[in-house]
């Protein structure tokens, strides 16, 4: 692997490490208040690796309800992963199986938008940048879950702190890094009201999932941007990623 590129990478992670670490810290200490023990904290992180869902899941554990659907309301939270890994499938063809194998696993809402960003300068995605993005990240994660379950029982309810509003507020920056990119607002728009009605009706999770797949489909019906607007996008993707 390139030394340079693993180290571009690398610095890419560090915001994202800085920001992801006091969500980690929060699982643990929810995961400790809810009967997990330091060995299951640390097993739960490096194994579903996806803070999202891990907070949903932990919080139907706690509440002692049937295994499948804590599965189910998991797999419900990160299908829109399903989404990510086809929009970077022709970025990462050339990766060989096991490469591809270990680029999914990581695959992750930051990570998804830093790849998606590098991929639409016209800078080759290449192996050793990916893994120097991901591998700070989750080692991150699976240390700092530890961190939060060593000290859970001192934080005692992360809410009357206002811990609990992090994750929100994580995702709407994530989401506002696209913010010129062409057909943003109308997607944005479609995307929450399905999300919102979803959430009313069908009920949560699936109303994160529901929500992604309206934008993607109301992406995939609006008319493409103009050629200029498009290289005027291009070029604010690439003044934001430096």
């Amino acid at each position: 692997m390139s030394r340079s590129e693993f180290s571009e990478g690398i610095t890419r992670s560090i915001p994202i490490v800085v920001s992801a670490s006091p969500f980690a810290i929060l699982f643990g200490a929810i995961a400790i208040a809810n009967g997990q023990t330091i060995g299951e904290v640390a097993l739960t992180s490096s194994t579903i690796f996806a803070g999202a869902s891990q907070l949903v899941g932990i919080e139907l554990f706690g509440h002692h309800v049937p295994a499948w659907l804590i599965v189910l309301s998991i797999f419900a939270v990160n299908f829109r992963h399903v989404l990510y890994s086809a929009a970077l499938a022709p970025f990462v063809e050339h990766f060989s199986l096991s490469q591809k194998a270990a680029t999914f696993f990581l695959l992750t809402d930051p990570q998804f938008a830093e790849t998606l960003k590098r991929a639409e300068t016209g800078t080759k995605v290449t192996f050793a940048w990916y893994m120097g993005l991901g591998l700070p990240i989750f080692v991150a994660w699976v240390l700092l879950s530890i961190v939060g379950a060593y000290f859970g029982r001192l934080i005692g309810d992360p809410a009357r702190f206002g811990f609990d509003v992090l994750l929100p507020i994580y995702f709407l920056a994530l989401v506002l890094g696209f913010r010129r990119r062409s057909n943003f607002l109308p997607v944005v728009i479609v995307s929450a009201l399905a999300s919102a009605i979803a959430h009313k009706t069908v009920g949560s999770p699936w109303h994160v999932s529901i929500g992604a797949l309206a934008g993607v489909l109301a992406a995939a019906l609006l008319p493409p941007a103009k050629a200029d607007d498009s290289k005027a996008a291009s070029s604010v993707v690439a003044e934001d990623s430096q």
